[in-house]
Formats: structure tokens, sequence, C-alpha cells
């Protein structure tokens, strides 16, 4: 398999001309992350555009009284300009992105990625193609918030999770979940008490095990009552 590169991986690039391909290559820096490391705090700082190379990232809200909620994740391939929305002056975000998984990821100063996009058309459409499918991401994120019972809100992320990492065993502590799920560990203690009552969980000391996916699964489908 050849080697993913910056030029490789960034979709527009055959569209660049010979100089927008110097400016974007030549700024494009890979860097190595640890997970847990923060790459991007909020208003505090701008990042940049960030292309995922490998490893697993996640962009999430936080409240002033510390809760959080997870609003994507990003895989190999998957680009963020939420680190870089300084360069829109329309736009304010307030969002986390911090590595889940030790990855590599290659960044791109915001005046430089600003100014190819502002020159080439391939890239502001690419660039309108990631904040839409970011945005999407988020109307559907309040969608289950807003109108979908906890219940399934849980199970949805469970099964997704074991998804995510091929395997029922999750290494997961109730308060990691909460993060996610943008609620109190409290709550997420007591569902999954009631899951585990249910045969569909089985918990222990850092870890939650899918012990019947199905059952999780038509949770997560069935109808609010």
């Amino acid at each position: 398999m050849p080697e993913q590169t910056f030029e490789t991986m960034f979709a527009p690039w055959a569209r660049l001309d010979k100089d927008q391909q110097k400016t974007l290559g030549g700024a494009a820096r890979l860097r190595k992350v640890k997970a847990g490391t923060v790459l991007h705090n909020g208003g505090a700082d701008c990042l940049g555009f960030i292309l995922v190379r490998t490893g697993q990232l996640r962009a999430y809200f936080l409240s002033a009284e510390g809760r959080e909620i997870t609003l994507y994740r990003l895989f190999e391939r998957d680009a963020c300009l939420l680190a870089a929305s300084c360069m829109m002056a329309s736009i304010q975000f307030e969002v986390t992105i911090e590595a889940e998984k030790d990855s590599e990821v290659y960044i791109i100063p915001p005046e430089t990625y600003k100014s190819v996009m502002g020159s080439c058309a391939a890239v502001a459409n690419y660039t309108n193609d990631i904040m839409s499918t970011r945005l999407s991401e988020v109307m559907w994120l309040m969608e289950q918030v807003l109108f979908r019972s906890f219940d399934r809100r849980l199970a949805g992320f469970l099964v997704q999770e074991s998804e995510l990492e091929g395997t029922p065993l999750l290494k997961l502590t109730h308060e990691k979940i909460a993060n996610h799920l943008g609620t109190a560990r409290e709550v997420v203690t007591r569902m999954l008490r009631y899951f585990q009552e249910e045969g569909m969980v089985r918990l222990s000391r850092g870890t939650v095990e899918l012990t019947d996916p199905a059952r999780l699964r038509a949770l997560q489908g069935a109808q609010n009552t």
C-alpha cells in the first residue's frame, strides 16, 4: 500500500495549479499526537486546517459548568475546519478537538489555507462540502438530544462504539460515556445498571461488555413512548 501523504489524501490536490500545490504542500506539517492531546481549545487558538492521516479525533463542546458533548469524530482522511474558524469572520465556534487515539494529522496554517481557497474554486467547493458535512452532523446530534429518549441514545452509542472498536468489550468509564452524550455520570450509571438487569450489558470497573447487541440495536431503533 502506497504511503499516505498530504498530496494523496487532500481531495482537490489534482485540481490545483503548480503554485497552489507548492503553497499547500510546503505549508502542510505532519504532527504526531498521543491519545488525550488537545489540538484545539475552543476560541483560545486558531490551529488551522486539519487532515487526519491516521488515528481518531473527537470534536466536542465544553460548557461553562464543565459538561461535554461529542459533536462528531474524525477518522483517516477526514478533514476539519472548525480549528480554523478564525479565518471565517462571520462564524465563531467554541469547539475543542482532541485525539481519542494516537494519531497523525496534517495541519495547514489558517492564513495559507485561506489564501489558496480564495484563488481556487476546487478548494472553495471542498471547504463548503466539509462545512456542510459537519453542520449536518451537528444538526443530527441536536435531533438526537431533543427528540430521542436517553435509553435509545445510550444504546446507539454502545453499538456504535462496539462497531468502531471491533469488540463487544468496551474500555469506557461511565464518566467518559457521559462526556460523549452530554449528560451527568449518574444518569449513565442508572441506565447502564438497567441495561445490565435486562441482560443487554455486563458491567465491571472501567468496562462495559455488550452481551446482547441485537437487543441494543432494537432499542436504538425503537419508537419513543
